[in-house]
């Protein structure tokens, strides 16, 4: 498996309204759009800087990944997620290397099929993601999943 360019960058926020203020008023961005993913229990407000995407994210409950990285670490940067050729095939790479995975199978969100990787101890510190597909750019409100 390799790596050919960085998808996005997610950062975990309590208030989702508060931390797009201030990354619209500080650093100019502009909202590429809004949506909610319910199986992942989060809001995502998302940006462009280039070709690489920057999501702000905010739980949607008290027991989702994003929820208790905010109770354990803190608000910061949640994963960096990484473009391959085939998440499936990146998966059994990592299996024959003999790697922990978090997950076992890709998931689906948004047009894309993507997994969580390696343990973020292995990757200092980062949740690290792999993905393949294209982003379902057609989200208008916090309302699509």
């Amino acid at each position: 498996m390799k790596a050919t360019e960085i998808d996005h960058i997610c950062i975990a926020v309590r208030n989702l309204s508060q931390a797009r203020k201030h990354y619209e008023e500080i650093l100019g961005l502009v909202p590429h759009g809004e949506y909610e993913a319910p199986s992942e229990s989060i809001r995502v407000v998302r940006y462009y800087l280039g070709s690489v995407a920057l999501e702000l994210m905010e739980p949607m409950n008290r027991r989702c990944e994003v929820a208790r990285f905010l109770k354990k670490k803190g608000e910061g940067v949640f994963l960096i997620s990484y473009r391959v050729d085939h998440v499936t095939q990146g998966l059994d790479e990592l299996k024959q290397k003999g790697l922990p995975t978090i997950d076992r199978e890709p998931r689906r969100l948004m047009g894309n099929s993507y997994a969580f990787i390696t343990p973020p101890n292995m990757m200092g510190g980062v949740l690290t993601e792999i993905l393949d597909g294209e982003f379902d750019n057609s989200y208008e409100s916090p309302s699509r999943g």
